[in-house]
């Protein structure tokens, strides 16, 4: 018996959450988007086959040359594909050079702060002991090609001279 309860208090609970009414406009609106764009299809398919004799014998007098039936989707096909293009050309001049600091840092870089005490130690090196827990910090790309390419053969020449 207390399941019973249990259960239609739970039934009941879920009945009373269910969500409000919604317009059903969406749904009639796509449906009369389908169906239109389908009768226009079969349509401009009637229009591009049939021959002349047959569409005057429906009463339409004046309809576009049938060359149309070619050129509309040949010129639908050349802008979407200039389209593509232009936004891939955008894409490549937006990009910025090589050479350009924003390639590697952006306005959101976390450096530390300098120290004001001349003797004061690198932020950096704090890290560098085995029981440290680093702050977050972005690494200079100055830092990083030192400890990378520290040992290039011009390094070692100048280190033996």
């Amino acid at each position: 018996m207390d399941k019973t309860i249990t259960s239609e208090a739970a039934l009941s609970s879920r009945i009373s959450r269910l969500p409000e009414e919604r317009s059903r406009a969406p749904e009639f609106y796509g449906f009369v988007a389908l169906t239109s764009t389908y009768l226009l299809f079969g349509l401009y398919v009637l229009w591009a086959l049939l021959p002349d004799e047959y569409i005057e014998w429906t009463g339409v007098t004046w309809y576009p040359n049938r060359e149309w039936a070619i050129l509309i989707p040949s010129w639908t096909i050349v802008v979407i594909l200039l389209t593509y293009f232009v936004y891939w050309a955008l894409a490549i001049a937006a990009t910025p050079s090589f050479n350009d600091m924003s390639v590697l840092t952006d306005s959101r870089i976390n450096l530390p702060n300098p120290p004001a005490d001349p003797g004061f130690r690198n932020r950096y090196f704090d890290s560098a002991r085995p029981d440290a827990i680093p702050e977050l910090y972005d690494i200079p790309i100055g830092m990083v090609n030192r400890v990378l390419y520290r040992n290039s053969t011009s390094d070692r020449r100048r280190e033996n001279a």
